[in-house]
């Protein structure tokens, strides 16, 4: 039996600093009736889709920090975009900074959720492989705060039963990292949904803007090829503030093949009907992992971090 799902990614432009989260629930809500009309049961937002990209700032005060963060999801402010989805029979994944509090102690994430189409959260992912840098750097053009502001994620990768699929989620960086998508396949993912905000510069060395275009397909593509997955990727786009970021959001198919990409930075929406049983296909075939993986030959993957010269 045929399974197909039409699916729906949603770019961002800019999220300026001052606006409000109302304001930028609306653009989110206005991407999610656009992607429905199209025929979308499920869209993805970018990573931190609720305001502008802040680890780009230098912030020692708690209150100034906390303001960019949720400590409920759902809360009064972002309640009308799920209230949206049961309407419209649409599910979503969202990323958004989330503030939780564990046996007294705050704990802050990168994270994103999975929402079904009645308005319900399946799951949750915080953000593994945390980019930049903690302490401030005097003469770099722009900072990049994450390790600053959050705590590498506590819950793993996991997949989740939805839209009538296996899907997994993750966020920016862990893209480029080929072990999220090979832990999300070996669970049976066949969706990857992926939210990102990349700058345009690289502030560590100098870096063309192409050749940061190229990394980012070349990662979606390898990674959905060599798993058998399709992957949704929502980007945030364009200059916020000054600031640039690279945009490309894009759908891949299992085959490595671009099946949708955004053509501009603005907010806009790319739908395509995702056609499932061609991962099916694959992950009988050439990614048979049962039959063809040797993991006895893998053991340095998980018990060493950095390389070394055995010789």
């Amino acid at each position: 039996m045929s399974r197909k799902l039409t699916a729906a990614v949603a770019q961002m432009g800019p999220v300026p600093l001052a606006d409000t989260r109302a304001t930028t629930v609306k653009r989110l809500s206005a991407l999610l009736r656009e992607a429905a009309s199209s025929g979308a049961r499920f869209v993805v937002f970018p990573e931190l889709a609720l305001t502008t990209f802040f680890p780009r700032y230098w912030m020692e005060e708690e209150s100034e920090i906390d303001r960019f963060f949720e400590s409920r999801m759902p809360g009064p402010q972002t309640r009308p975009l799920f209230d949206l989805a049961k309407d419209l029979g649409v599910g979503f994944y969202l990323g958004y900074a989330e503030r939780a509090e564990k046996e007294g102690k705050v704990h802050r994430y990168n994270s994103a959720i999975l929402v079904e189409r009645d308005g319900r959260i399946l799951g949750r992912y915080r953000k593994i492989h945390l980019p930049g840098h903690s302490e401030y750097l005097p003469h770099a053009p722009f900072q990049h705060l994450e390790k600053r502001y959050f705590e590498v994620g506590d819950e793993g990768f996991k997949v989740w039963r939805a839209f009538d699929a296996v899907v997994g989620m993750c966020i920016c960086n862990d893209r480029r990292w080929p072990e999220t998508f090979r832990v999300l396949a070996l669970q049976g993912a066949e969706i990857v949904a992926l939210g990102y905000n990349t700058p345009c510069e690289n502030i560590y060395h100098e870096e063309p803007l192409h050749l940061r275009m190229f990394h980012h397909r070349l990662s979606l593509q390898a990674n959905a090829y060599q798993n058998a997955s399709w992957v949704l990727a929502a980007a945030k786009a364009g200059k916020e503030d000054g600031f640039g970021l690279i945009g490309g959001s894009a759908i891949v198919a299992p085959t490595g093949e671009i099946a949708a990409q955004a053509q501009g930075e603005g907010d806009e929406v790319i739908a395509f009907t995702l056609d499932l049983e061609l991962g099916d296909y694959l992950r009988r075939t050439v990614f048979n992992f049962e039959k063809h993986r040797r993991i006895e030959h893998y053991r340095l993957i998980t018990e060493r971090v950095g390389a070394r010269e055995e010789v």
